[in-house]
């Protein structure tokens, strides 16, 4: 018989099962923020990514078990027999979580193949950020102008991801253009001293420097080098320093760069005054 003394005892009970859990909750929380700002003071950044999705796997048990025993002591539901009669439904459920259960899947997978950690700079299916959060469903990142991105943990795994902190060197690549009056004696020179700079330079590795074509304009010069992945070498400021050291050289050889031109050549020879022969610059 259900009377008003007993809808206040369900009330109580279902106040204090859910203060409990509450609690539970919160201390999780704080557990993992005591372990979160310690593990910031190591190198290691494993434990940056691990300690966050410890926190939401453990709030997620929790939650679970608290669902069910609200249902089994407050509205005195058989938890085993409501999973059980669930049937065709739970596999309907089951159908619907899909995705979540894939992206569940891909962030266990990306802490036993750890392919990333937080803090490394990484680029899927087009997109290039810094690695914020691994969560069970998405991975944040931080594009380089401020954007943040959530994608799902199963295109993290699924695409082809590529992480640019592992690499150990930046690949640099650009052609410069010289005029066609520029001898080969003067090319072979300036082919020369930018070799040598790009060998001497501590900045630079691996230097080529080579006649790559000829240009409808310019005869092409192509300088490939790499630049060491290390925090005293600025990628920016390294090409920079090469494209003057190329002014430089091309200026002290007596050369100069090419800008398009087009020459029209007429059959006859031109009178006075006349511009039949004539160099159009563009």
């Amino acid at each position: 018989e259900f009377t008003l003394g007993n809808l206040a005892d369900k009330i109580f009970l279902f106040v204090i099962i859910l203060s409990v859990f509450w609690i539970v909750l919160r201390i999780i929380d704080f557990v993992a923020h005591v372990l979160l700002t310690r593990s910031a003071k190591t190198k290691n950044k494993a434990d940056d990514q691990l300690v966050p999705f410890l926190k939401e796997l453990l709030k997620f048990i929790i939650s679970f078990i608290g669902f069910f025993v609200l249902l089994g002591y407050v509205f005195e539901v058989n938890a085993v027999s409501l999973i059980t009669g669930l049937g065709i439904g739970g596999i309907a459920i089951a159908m619907a979580a899909k995705d979540s259960l894939e992206n569940l899947l891909g962030s266990f997978l990306i802490f036993l193949d750890k392919p990333f950690t937080v803090g490394d700079t990484v680029k899927v299916d087009g997109i290039e950020g810094t690695i914020e959060r691994v969560g069970f469903r998405s991975t944040v990142l931080r594009s380089p102008d401020k954007t943040t991105y959530v994608i799902p943990n199963r295109a993290m795994i699924d695409g082809v991801l590529e992480n640019l902190t592992m690499r150990n060197a930046r690949r640099v690549k650009f052609d410069i253009g010289l005029t066609y009056e520029t001898s080969s004696d003067t090319i072979k020179t300036i082919i020369e001293e930018l070799t040598t700079y790009l060998k001497d330079n501590p900045a630079t590795t691996d230097g080529t420097v080579a006649l790559d074509s000829f240009g409808d304009s310019a005869l092409n010069i192509q300088i490939i080098f790499l630049v060491p992945m290390n925090k005293d070498f600025d990628l920016i400021k390294v090409k920079q320093e090469v494209n003057f050291k190329a002014i430089e050289i091309v200026g002290k050889n007596g050369s100069d760069f090419a800008y398009p031109t087009q020459r029209t050549v007429g059959d006859a020879a031109p009178d006075k005054g006349d511009k039949e022969h004539k160099e159009v610059n563009i």
